[in-house]
């Protein structure tokens, strides 16, 4: 498994990865620069969270490690991985029903709350990495 040893960093093709949750006491990086906004992170392994702007993006319990976060008009996408099944938050477009698709396989549509937030949980004991695509419906 691949935790993010530089707490964050960006990729070559624009996506942010982050998190690592082999840490045994709370870790943060702020002020990180990426494409004009700036992350923070805080991780370790119990949570792992993503602020961009001072404002939520993303929240697992226990920490995970997130690959190519992309964050778009029409949802987010990335690849995360962790020792045990985590809940995540994500925050999002406030009620706006979204399609949920997990290691390609279809996980039904969800509603954003009044917040714009959705969450969701992941299978990742005995897994590398696990895909998930939240998308906008139309």
């Amino acid at each position: 498994m691949a935790v993010i040893s530089e707490l964050i960093r960006s990729e070559a093709d624009g996506t942010i990865s982050f998190g690592d949750y082999s840490l045994q006491t709370k870790a943060k990086l702020d002020n990180f620069e990426h494409e004009g906004d700036i992350y923070k992170v805080k991780t370790f392994q119990e949570i792992t969270k993503l602020e961009r702007n001072g404002m939520f993006v993303y929240e697992s319990v226990p920490g995970t490690a997130v690959s190519n976060l992309n964050v778009t008009d029409t949802g987010i996408t990335f690849g995360v991985e962790g020792t045990e099944d985590a809940q995540i938050t994500l925050e999002l477009e406030a009620e706006t029903e979204y399609e949920i698709t997990i290691d390609g396989v279809n996980a039904g549509c969800m509603k954003t709350n009044l917040g714009g937030k959705l969450s969701l949980s992941v299978e990742l004991e005995n897994q590398d990495q696990v895909k998930v695509a939240v998308v906008k419906k139309n």
